[in-house]
């Protein structure tokens, strides 16, 4: 009997964290980015906000791809409080959003939607980190926004990057705070019925 092959997956995103940790997942998969305008999402908490985003991302791919096919939607909100922190416009917004969060505690939620292109298979998950910024001088933050690594960066940071150096501690999931909760997105996997990860990416020494 031989063993069937995995079902196709398409990421609907282009972001390159959450490719590079599929890939060292050892989950196939191809990608076609959704085309979902986020500021057209409505929500009055982060949770529900990221769950709505990945779900209307994966919906929106899965509309136009082959029937069967399952599409992986993903979204991660920076918060604090009910201020959600996006990625930022420009040099100047993210110098605001690092000002805003240096020294206070924020979470990190990342909601995840697998739905199966031609059916009404859809599975949801969402994940949540707390973050605690150190307490970041001015000129601490202009460097790391010279450098340029916040531009395309919910919240105007990387942990994996230099952000990294920014941060105090953190609780929970170090690759929620990436991107993609490689757990969490196991445990959906599981839900849906697909095979499940080849491996699972060791946490940083710092961050465990």
């Amino acid at each position: 009997m031989t063993t069937p092959a995995p079902a196709q997956l398409l990421l609907a995103s282009a972001s390159p964290r959450r490719r590079e940790l599929l890939a060292l997942m050892g989950v196939p998969h191809g990608v076609e980015p959704s085309r979902i305008d986020e500021r057209s999402v409505l929500a009055d908490h982060p949770r529900t906000f990221a769950l709505r985003a990945a779900y209307a991302k994966a919906m929106d791919v899965a509309s136009r791809a082959p029937e069967g096919t399952w599409v992986l939607g993903a979204d991660t909100v920076v918060a604090r409080g009910m201020v959600l922190y996006g990625k930022p416009e420009d040099a100047w917004d993210a110098l605001r959003m690092l000002r805003e969060l240096s020294g206070r505690p924020h979470q990190v939620v990342t909601g995840l939607a697998l739905a199966r292109a031609g059916t009404q298979n859809t599975f949801l998950r969402a994940e949540s980190t707390s973050v605690y910024f150190r307490d970041l001088s001015p000129s601490e933050i202009d460097e790391y926004v010279r450098g340029g690594e916040p531009l395309d960066k919910a919240g105007a940071y990387g942990i994996q990057g230099l952000g990294g150096e920014l941060i105090d501690r953190i609780e929970g999931d170090y690759y929620n705070v990436v991107g993609l909760p490689c757990q969490a997105l196991a445990d959906l996997l599981e839900d849906a019925g697909l095979p499940p990860p080849a491996s699972m990416p060791a946490t940083p020494g710092r961050w465990m």
